[in-house]
């Protein structure tokens, strides 16, 4: 079966407000950008359903979800609406589709648990707010789309499901919820003393938490000995019978809410050596604020899921698609690398291997046997 693309046209044109890191168009840009490249056939091409609040009670509190609701309905919260529940935050404001863009999100990861049942590879962009709680909402995530996905897998009859997450902020949500379940692993390598300050190298959630805090500047060489001597090892030996992927673009260079350095070559690679280690993969987006990069990253996962690539220049549609986006919130997008409309592939950027890097590898190698993979 060939892999499956699940999006929506609620992404379009939806925002958290012009302030706002994710005012910036997403989804909707991956879909443009995959289309114009003929990426996007109509039979690989789902849309998402919106998760309606009975189907979301699986992980989220149905006091959570009535004050979600009422919020979007009223545009507005109160006091003890914003204490409880985190809404209305700067993190997590009111706009006005902040329950159904979230189910939609929800919807759309719990459809690619029911179509890879049998086996294949699916895609959903709009997934990966893997930081909300089951009573609150959390960095810049509503609802915790990975954990329902998590949730559905089991509920479905898998038992040796793994979480991979190589999102720039440490995935605290989906380890808060599932960080001590037994059959369940998760594997999280993200950016160390960065938001939300969880994650450190010996937090195992009390089950099969795997936490690879790196420091600013991680590079694509970097990343290679991370998957090579870490994340693909642990895999093998644990023989997952399903893989979710969240593939956020925010350790990209250019992302303006981490330090890190790698380029969006290590995001089709990930995917693609993930793919090769499970019958069934779902992929999905998460952090990525620099619209340039996030559309490049995450098109270009889809194409090397698929088999295709887009080196060198791309055609004048593509090129079209991101000279058509705007970042006027930073200096970066007022004037664009031309490198940013006129190609797919990043240039590598690899380097060193730090000392500091090898030394927590051969740590969470030497302790995985605590996490009984086999």
């Amino acid at each position: 079966m060939k892999p499956v693309f699940i999006g929506s046209e609620i992404y379009r044109g939806s925002s958290y407000g012009d302030w706002h890191p994710l005012h910036i168009p997403r989804v909707s840009t991956v879909m443009d950008l995959a289309g114009a490249l003929g990426w996007l056939p109509a039979g690989q091409y789902r849309t998402s359903p919106r998760a309606k609040a009975a189907a979301l009670t699986g992980f989220h509190s149905a006091a959570y979800l009535d004050a979600l609701q009422t919020a979007e309905a009223r545009q507005s919260v109160d006091d003890d609406t914003r204490h409880r529940h985190g809404l209305g935050t700067t993190a997590n404001p009111v706009f006005p589709e902040m329950f159904r863009r979230p189910a939609t999100g929800a919807g759309g990861v719990m459809l690619a648990a029911e179509l890879v049942r049998a086996g294949g590879v699916v895609h959903v962009p709009g997934g990966g707010t893997h930081h909300a709680m089951a009573e609150r909402a959390n960095g810049f995530c509503y609802l915790n789309d990975p954990v329902l996905c998590l949730l559905a897998l089991r509920r479905l009859g898998l038992s040796r499901i793994a979480y991979v997450d190589i999102d720039a902020h440490h995935c605290d949500g989906v380890e808060a919820a599932l960080g001590a379940a037994e059959d369940m692993l998760l594997i999280s390598v993200h950016e160390e003393k960065r938001w939300p300050f969880t994650g450190s190298i010996d937090a195992d959630g009390g089950g099969r938490a795997i936490n690879l805090p790196v420091p600013k500047g991680f590079n694509d060489s970097e990343m290679a000995a991370v998957l090579d001597r870490l994340i693909l090892p642990v895999l093998e030996r644990y023989a997952p019978q399903v893989i979710v992927l969240q593939c956020g673009a925010d350790a990209l260079d250019e992302d303006p809410l981490s330090r890190l350095s790698l380029s969006n070559n290590v995001h089709a690679e990930v995917a693609l050596h993930l793919r090769a280690r499970a019958p069934r993969l779902i992929v999905l987006g998460g952090g990525g604020y620099n619209p340039w990069s996030v559309a490049r990253a995450w098109t270009r996962v889809w194409g090397a899921l698929n088999g295709w690539s887009r080196p060198g220049l791309l055609p004048e549609a593509g090129q079209d698609v991101l000279r058509a986006l705007a970042w006027k919130r930073r200096s970066a997008g007022r004037v664009p690398p031309e490198a940013w409309h006129q190609s797919l592939e990043d240039p590598p950027r690899q380097g060193p291997v730090r000392p500091e890097i090898t030394a927590r590898i051969a740590h969470l190698r030497a302790g995985t046997a605590r996490h009984h993979l086999g």
